[in-house]
């Protein structure tokens, strides 16, 4: 198992959520290491979550998979630390 998936499974076993800018951050991350950069078109004005979503992923145009999968597990480690 990579270090990406043990993240992955990792993020599930926190018992405080997030906050909103470390949800998008996850969020964004992971779509880079899976889905590469992004695709569609932005969602609306009135669509505010789908829109940050789109957003936070559209910032990491251009990062490699690699480094998207790394940031993704340092992120969640960090998360591990101070929300267990």
């Amino acid at each position: 198992m990579s270090a990406f998936e043990q993240a992955q499974l990792d993020v599930k076993t926190l018992t405080k959520r997030p906050s909103n800018d470390d949800m998008l951050a996850l969020y964004a991350h992971f779509k880079q290491a899976s889905a590469g950069d992004v695709s569609g078109s932005r969602p609306g004005m009135f669509d505010m979550i789908n829109r940050a979503k789109y957003d936070a992923w559209a910032g990491l145009k251009g990062m490699t998979r690699e480094q998207a999968e790394q940031a993704y597990v340092s992120k969640v480690a960090e998360l591990l630390k101070t929300h267990k």
